[in-house]
């Protein structure tokens, strides 16, 4: 899958390459095809990110000032057919803007029928864009085309997050014969004196902490992180993402179409598929994906049977934990089915915090669910266990792996504050682990989860939803091509509307019927 194929049609200026300063190994180490493959991932987004110089904030793009109509308005409409719509940005002067880039979020939906799916806009880099909608469902559809960002803010954001790794710094906790020790730890330490080097250059990962006199590095014990009062972004730049610059909703002149039911036949869900976008919609509040066939309730009707004698590790962030307390916390509704699923219970392993790794058993009917976090970067204000700190890469490889084996696996939300080369390489490396595990267990089952969107206005900077994008497009392309389960957590969420960095209990629901389905 080509990426460029995947990213907004947004003018291709080439600007530079991001400026990122790489922090300089304790070992001489070579440039690498690892290196090779991170430097052109890096330049293809590079080449597709608009390259736009503002002197005044009136001349960015407005969602108040900006219209939309339909294109090819009929009363009457298929189910199948193509909803388009024309959106043409204005800035807050009234002026036609002349060039494009700006981070669109569209979608439609039915709120009586609990139907919902996303757009794909279409960028003419000229100030105008063709979005476009599927038809799903039978019934009037609404339609919401918010503007994310201005081309504007596209443009600084990704200046800013290449630029270095001073939006959050870590807090190292050593403990040497009983006492206690903290010292800065992070990526990348501009700081006189000795450092200790937690890296790893088989796979070209760099983490340090500046070492304290008479304490080993072995004696580190705990993390935490803080988000620093640095910004890379300029004054004015911080401007363009204020309360008065927020989404605006773009009203077409109408709101919605009616369809005619059909039936289409798709095969049955399986891993190796690749997805299309959107990958699916909402009805009845029930995810549909569009490759392949999902019953509506005999994935989850049919749980015990699916996880009987599987042993799977949940490898990510605090949206894969939802999974893990999902399930003990459902059991009503799996009875409401008549299966047995009340003996999963968790096992206490004397963890703190909401981090700690999570261990849930069912001994009648064999199942060991385990979550464990991700490595490096792992963004949380409270310590962490270090000893127990893996990055996926690693955790892969312990594995053996057979038929009985399931991984899940998510990455991105904790990334989003750091250069994009940080995250492309754990991809990279991760593939490679995911490639080795097929090579000695071709029937270990593994499911990728992609990110999700998250609350609008948290520390942007840090957290865009744009950089969550851009994550997201880079997730499907480097895990193309592997016989892989994909769950679109990102479409799911853009259709249901979600703007919270834990989505709402549907939306989990349905994931976690998309993780059945691959698995029945």
């Amino acid at each position: 899958m080509d990426l460029s194929q995947q990213l907004p049609n947004v003018q291709l200026t080439h600007f530079g390459s991001p400026t990122t300063a790489q922090p300089t190994r304790s070992t001489t180490a070579k440039p690498n095809d690892l290196e090779q493959q991170v430097i052109c991932k890096l330049d293809l987004i590079n080449r597709t990110i608009p390259n736009v110089v503002f002197s005044d904030l009136t001349e960015t793009s407005s969602g108040a000032n900006s219209t939309a109509s339909i294109l090819n308005y009929k009363p009457k409409y298929c189910l199948g057919d193509t909803l388009i719509v024309k959106v043409q940005m204005f800035n807050y002067l009234g002026e036609k803007k002349t060039y494009g880039g700006d981070f669109l979020r569209a979608r439609i939906f039915t709120p009586n029928l609990g139907a919902a799916a996303s757009g794909r806009s279409e960028d003419f880099n000229n100030g105008t864009y063709y979005v476009y909608f599927k038809l799903f469902w039978e019934g009037r559809v609404q339609i919401s085309i918010l503007l994310m960002h201005p081309s504007e803010a596209v443009s600084s954001l990704w200046r800013a997050r290449n630029q270095g790794y001073k939006n959050i710094k870590y807090i190292g906790k050593f403990l040497n014969k009983s006492q206690e020790f903290h010292t800065e730890c992070g990526f990348q330490l501009n700081l006189p004196g000795e450092k200790c080097d937690y890296g790893d250059d088989t796979y070209g990962e760099f983490f340090y902490c500046m070492k304290l006199p008479g304490v080993p590095c072995e004696a580190l014990i705990s993390m935490r992180s803080e988000n620093t009062p640095h910004a890379y972004l300029t004054d004015e730049e911080k401007m363009l993402f204020t309360s008065v610059r927020e989404p605006g909703l773009l009203q077409p002149g109408v709101s919605g179409a009616d369809a005619d039911m059909s039936v289409e036949v798709k095969p049955k869900c399986q891993t190796g598929m690749s997805l299309p976008f959107p990958s699916g919609y909402f009805l009845n509040d029930l995810w549909y994906p569009l490759h392949c066939n999902v019953s509506s309730y005999e994935p989850l009707a049919n749980i015990t049977t699916c996880l009987t004698g599987k042993i799977i590790y949940l490898m990510g962030d605090s949206t894969l934990r939802q999974w893990i307390e999902y399930f003990p916390a459902h059991l009503k509704y799996f009875n409401y089915y008549n299966f047995v699923f009340k003996d999963l219970k968790f096992f206490d392993l004397h963890g703190n915090g909401w981090h700690k790794t999570y261990l849930a058993i069912d001994q009648t009917n064999n199942i060991y669910i385990q979550w464990k976090k991700h490595g490096h970067p792992f963004v949380t204000l409270s310590f962490f266990n270090s000893k127990d700190y893996a990055d996926v890469t690693h955790q892969i490889n312990q594995i053996g792996g057979n038929s009985d084996t399931v991984i899940v696996i998510t990455l991105g939300l904790h990334f989003r504050a750091f250069p994009i080369s940080l995250f492309i390489r754990r991809l990279l490396n991760v593939r490679k682990a995911i490639e080795n595990m097929f090579l000695r267990s071709p029937n270990t089952k593994i499911i990728i989860k992609s990110e999700n969107t998250r609350e609008i206005n948290l520390d942007v900077e840090r957290f865009s939803d744009f950089h969550g994008y851009i994550q997201y497009l880079l997730v499907k392309d480097i895990f193309s091509g592997l016989n892989v389960g994909m769950i679109d957590a990102w479409d799911m969420t853009v259709a249901y509307g979600s703007f919270n960095g834990h989505p709402p209990e549907i939306v989990l629901k349905n994931q976690i019927n998309m993780f059945l389905s691959y698995l029945c």
